[in-house]
């Protein structure tokens, strides 16, 4: 039987630390992730951003930077062609540089499946002569007929992607949506099997505040991004997200920091807490702030006893409630 390849450890390549980023602080060298988001959070022109920067060499959304110019392939399976080259267009005009000159490729067949052998084999045909540096596919749900929801049919098409990764040395970012509710990680909110937040090295998630959108950044072996504010400014040449201060103050909202806001508050008080003290310290809305605390009770987070929320550790701290005798809260929501 022949026996698979294998190279001792101390003769592994080593990669300096200047090659470690495609785009520094976004997305590592060959790494593979999910670009998340719920509908109409602009997860498709942050995508095409994220291309334009790669393929030019200039900084992603004007501030994090692309150590290194390269081909990009691109699989923009929702949005028109002319669309795509509308969009293109306004962001390398509003950049700096010209579509034209770009390394840029994007893939023109009306449907890709990775639960089609023969078109595993044509994308891995094309990323075998193209060689890009950064492989877009937007969005997963068209490039299958396969329960989302399942481990067992995801698994192998987002194996067919990691091998094209290994193969080829190339990174690969997946647009995919998230599910309607909160989650306590910006990757657990991602819609369907749990295999996609297991799979990606990253996970960029984009969601919808009163402000524009909110970029959180999840790495697998380095420093994340809590939230970071973007809005859509329609320029001169078109669309394009930018980085904007947070204006602060009323409701804030964002995927990780609700979160953190809400144990925080909980971790402060020696009693239980109603929900409508609980949004008072977090400053959010009543809805994002039942979704948080119903994701945090399912994972055994925080509790409901009478009187209202604990904190886990506050709970065990103190004594209050006992497991099995959870109450509601007697004020409401």
């Amino acid at each position: 039987m022949k026996s698979l390849p294998v190279v001792r450890a101390s003769e592994l390549d080593v990669v300096p630390p200047e090659e470690r980023w495609l785009v520094e602080g976004l997305w590592g060298m060959g790494d593979v992730g999910i670009l998340g988001g719920q509908p109409k959070s602009f997860k498709s022109f942050f995508a095409l951003q994220v291309a334009v920067a790669v393929a030019s060499g200039k900084p992603c959304l004007g501030r994090f930077q692309v150590p290194e110019a390269g081909c990009v392939l691109l699989f923009a399976a929702e949005d028109a062609l002319h669309t795509v080259r509308y969009r293109l267009q306004g962001i390398c005009t509003q950049v700096g540089v010209e579509l034209k000159d770009l390394d840029l490729w994007v893939i023109v067949a009306p449907v890709v499946r990775l639960d089609r052998i023969e078109d595993c084999q044509a994308l891995a045909h094309t990323v075998e002569s193209l060689r890009p540096k950064l492989m877009i596919l937007d969005p997963f749900v068209r490039l299958h007929t396969v329960d989302e929801n399942a481990s067992a049919a995801i698994a192998p098409l987002l194996a067919v992607l990691r091998a094209l990764q290994r193969t080829h040395g190339c990174a690969i970012l997946v647009v995919h949506h998230a599910r309607k509710s909160g989650a306590p990680r910006a990757g657990q909110a991602l819609r369907g099997s749990s295999e996609f937040h297991a799979w990606g090295d990253v996970t960029l998630f984009l969601k919808r505040v009163k402000q524009g959108v909110r970029l959180s950044v999840e790495q697998r072996a380095g420093p994340g991004i809590d939230g970071l504010l973007l809005k859509l400014h329609d320029g001169p040449y078109g669309p394009m997200l930018v980085i904007t201060e947070d204006e602060g103050g009323g409701e804030q909202d964002d995927p990780v920091g609700d979160v953190d806001r809400v144990l925080a508050v909980l971790e402060g008080s020696k009693s239980p807490m109603t929900s409508r003290q609980i949004r008072a310290g977090c400053r959010m809305r009543m809805a994002t702030l039942l979704a948080v605390l119903a994701d945090l009770e399912s994972c055994g987070r925080v509790v409901r006893v009478e009187g209202g929320w604990l904190g886990v550790s506050r709970k065990l701290d103190s004594g209050d409630g006992e497991p099995g005798k959870r109450k509601r809260e007697t004020s409401g929501p």
